[in-house]
């Protein structure tokens, strides 16, 4: 191990006080000097440690409010000097300047402050200018000084300031959290002024923290590792895991469609998913009833598939899953009975997520860029059946509509080119995925059976051609709803009001490709 260099002066300034006293009481107990500013002085002098103030030692009062206190050359010099450069040495030695050893700063906390709603001119006091200037001087400089940017290293710091000081290798990792979180900070103010006037942003960036790596990604050979992005506490990766093997990439996948289409719908409800596609999707007046309308609707993909719920699972809707070979099942709370039967079962994973937070932009990574794009929600234009058009056929009864609504909404999650057919608040017949919407016909009134015969059926985009819907009609399906808008909608129509079914255009369409 490396040799440790002596911490002789430290500087301290700590918007978050937490820690701060018990870290001032180690450095004074060791013999360090310390300098420090305003509200973090009087916080350690309170708490008897000895303190140099920053003002006292620069000889420049803060001023603004505080907007400016540690700009000042004496600071940053003595932050900045390599202390094994002689030239460096002399200059701040000519000039009465200290050298600092250790340097303790967190920043203002600014993405607390836009999450909390806060006006703009808040938001602008809480963006830190000396605190990012002194610490990437400090980090840049880590041959000379350590540098700690959060309280929650305080604790790791200890035995290194009491074995006498830190080593290259340590000063090193703690300026790599340095540039890591004066990045993150940096770019979520970057961000924020960028989209605070509701235009796409021309640029834009993010950043993920590891959560912790998966046993592999889609398939064996694939290396993978999960992240939360940061500044976000919702939605799936904030779920708490209260039962089960450890989460596959694919568990990921699926969990977080089944968990988006299950919130698409305002009752309770149920959404089973397989290879990111629903296998049955259906409302009740409880959730055990919406959970065995959606198995009915295919049990033989649902076997091993990802089980979502909007309402707690209960005692009756777990005795169901539990004679089912299910890979996850997510839901925002479970009764104790519940918890207890599903526990019974070794590797089913159970996941408690609280929120159904969607984010409202999508971002798809391509090869050499990205794509970004407002995300496909449920909403109270085209998606609310008051706005669309009826274009053939007889008016619907209040139970059709219904229907037709529910399949609309479900229909969201399938991937295109998808048709969805449903009957009494749950799917019954589902095709997707296929390169041209004949083939997604035929394999949705092939899974629907007998059951399809007076179903109503959803399109999540236009019909090309009339053939589809003939294929609809001729199976039994009694009513159907699309975006409209192809060039052929008169076509289409023709056979629709040719066979007496009642058609609506609802104006928005649905497509999924991901």
């Amino acid at each position: 191990m490396s040799e440790r260099k002596p911490i002789r002066r430290a500087l301290i300034s700590v918007y978050d006080k937490t820690g701060v006293v018990e870290l001032g009481k180690i450095l004074d107990r060791v013999g360090v000097e310390i300098l420090s500013t305003g509200s973090t002085a009087q916080t350690l002098q309170s708490a008897g440690v000895a303190v140099t103030e920053v003002s006292a030692y620069t000889g420049f009062p803060e001023i603004m409010g505080g907007r400016v206190k540690t700009l000042h050359p004496r600071i940053h010099s003595g932050i900045l000097a390599d202390q094994s450069n002689a030239e460096h040495m002399r200059a701040i030695e000519d000039l009465d300047i200290l050298p600092f050893d250790l340097v303790v700063i967190n920043l203002y906390p600014f993405q607390a402050t836009i999450a909390s709603g806060a006006d703009f001119a808040e938001c602008i006091e809480q963006i830190d200018i000396g605190g990012p200037s002194m610490l990437r001087g400090a980090a840049k400089n880590h041959n000379s000084v350590a540098v700690v940017c959060q309280p929650t290293q305080y604790e790791q710091i200890t035995p290194a300031m009491t074995a006498g000081g830190f080593t290259a290798e340590e000063r090193k990792k703690l300026a790599l959290e340095v540039f890591r979180t004066t990045a993150e900070y940096d770019l979520s103010i970057a961000n924020w002024l960028g989209e605070n006037n509701g235009e796409p942003p021309q640029w834009f960036g993010r950043i993920w923290k590891e959560l912790n790596p998966l046993r592999y990604g889609e398939n064996p050979h694939q290396r993978a590792t999960v992240y939360a992005q940061s500044g976000v506490s919702s939605g799936l990766v904030a779920s708490q895991q209260l039962h089960g093997k450890e989460m596959s990439f694919n568990n990921y996948t699926d969990a977080d469609a089944a968990w988006r289409t299950a919130h698409d719908h305002d009752e309770p409800c149920v959404a089973i998913i397989k290879h990111a596609n629903p296998c049955g999707i259906a409302l009740g007046s409880t959730i055990a009833q919406a959970h065995r309308k959606a198995h009915e609707c295919d049990p033989v993909s649902a076997f091993g598939g990802v089980v979502a719920a909007n309402r707690e699972v209960d005692s009756e809707m777990a005795q169901a899953l539990s004679q089912i070979f299910t890979e996850v099942v997510i839901a925002p709370s479970f009764s104790q009975d519940a918890l207890e039967i599903l526990k019974a079962k070794p590797s089913i994973r159970i996941l408690e997520c609280a929120t159904s937070r969607v984010s409202p932009l999508e971002l798809r990574v391509i090869s050499g860029g990205a794509l970004l794009q407002e995300s496909d929600l449920i909403n109270a234009g085209g998606d609310d059946p008051k706005n669309w058009k009826q274009v053939s056929g007889p008016s619907v009864s209040a139970e059709i509509l219904e229907d037709l609504h529910f399949a609309w909404r479900s229909v969201r999650a399938v991937k295109s080119n998808a048709i969805l057919l449903a009957k009494d608040g749950a799917s019954i017949g589902i095709g997707m995925g296929q390169v041209n919407r004949v083939d997604s016909a035929h394999l949705a009134v092939s899974r629907g059976g007998e059951r399809v015969q007076s179903s109503v059926a959803a399109s999540d985009a236009f019909f090309p051609f009339a053939d589809g819907v003939e294929i609809l009609i001729k199976a039994g399906v009694s009513a159907i709803v699309q975006p409209g808008g192809s060039v052929r909608d008169e076509e289409v129509i023709a056979v629709a009001q040719k066979a007496n079914i009642p058609m609506f255009f609802t104006g928005v369409r649905h497509f999924s490709h991901a």
